[in-house]
């Protein structure tokens, strides 16, 4: 009995400790060697006309940052360093979220703290590991195509034009077989409603599959604006087409 309620004791004191309560979110960076008073600001996009927007804006304090708020779904957003050369996306949820900048590589940045952005983090990983041959290609050959275009050379520029597109299209279709995968074994993430929107505006995606990934989907992500713009797609499939003829009367059995 003792230990039962120990247990419990411990487990209200954990949920006492979160700093954040449901719909709200806090960003606590790390910003190790970035100059007291540089500015981040938080990006997101306009509900309305879908344009990038400011939403709030702080300083750097030694080697730290903190971005508090509220937000009412999961959604894609980035955090602009002042004189960094790229965004820092991320997944803007409920929640407390932990994004270790680096300055010298900010692609390097660890983004933490919440299930979206751990999942997106490794979700980004197998996919940069299956674009590692297109990407090692190009690296080993950029300076074989410059040489190959300074001569004129072009059975070789053909050649190496060839052996890029088809490891392009191998990657390719092994890039959108891991998110079928994905969004089929991940019912309970962000990235899967974005997935099934994708497939969604595919005419060239299996409508039936797109509809059981859909219907898979946990309850709170069919309630995000992704999963709910693939369901009104999928209703839209189930239409017949503008024009097309009914079906003679007496002929269904």
């Amino acid at each position: 009995m003792k230990k039962i309620f120990f247990l419990l004791t411990a487990s209200v004191a954990i949920i006492s400790c979160s700093k954040v309560k449901d719909g709200e979110y806090l960003i606590t960076g790390t910003a190790t060697g970035i100059a007291n008073g540089k500015t981040i600001i938080l990006q997101g996009s306009d509900p309305v006309t879908n344009m990038t927007v400011a939403l709030d804006t702080v300083k750097v304090e030694n080697g730290k940052f903190e971005i508090k708020g509220k937000v009412a779904e999961p959604a894609f957003h980035t955090l602009i360093l002042q004189d960094a050369n790229a965004p820092i996306p991320f997944i803007l949820e409920t929640g407390e979220i932990a994004i270790t900048i680096d300055k010298d590589s900010i692609h390097k940045s660890k983004i933490s703290g919440t299930y979206n952005n751990e999942e997106f983090v490794k979700f980004q990983e197998d996919l940069n590991k299956t674009q590692k041959k297109l990407m090692d290609f190009q690296k080993n050959n950029t300076a074989k195509m410059q040489q190959a275009q300074q001569a004129q050379d072009t059975a070789t520029i053909n050649g190496l034009m060839k052996q890029y597109m088809e490891i392009q299209t191998e990657v390719q279709a092994d890039t959108k077989k891991k998110y079928v995968t994905y969004a089929e074994s991940h019912p309970k993430s962000f990235i899967s409603a974005l997935i099934v929107k994708g497939m969604s505006e595919d005419p060239t995606a299996d409508a039936k599959k797109v509809e059981s990934i859909y219907n898979s989907l946990d309850e709170s992500v069919k309630n995000t604006t992704p999963a709910k713009a693939a369901k009104t797609k999928i209703g839209q499939a189930k239409l017949p087409a503008v024009g097309a003829s009914a079906p003679p009367v007496g002929s269904a059995k």
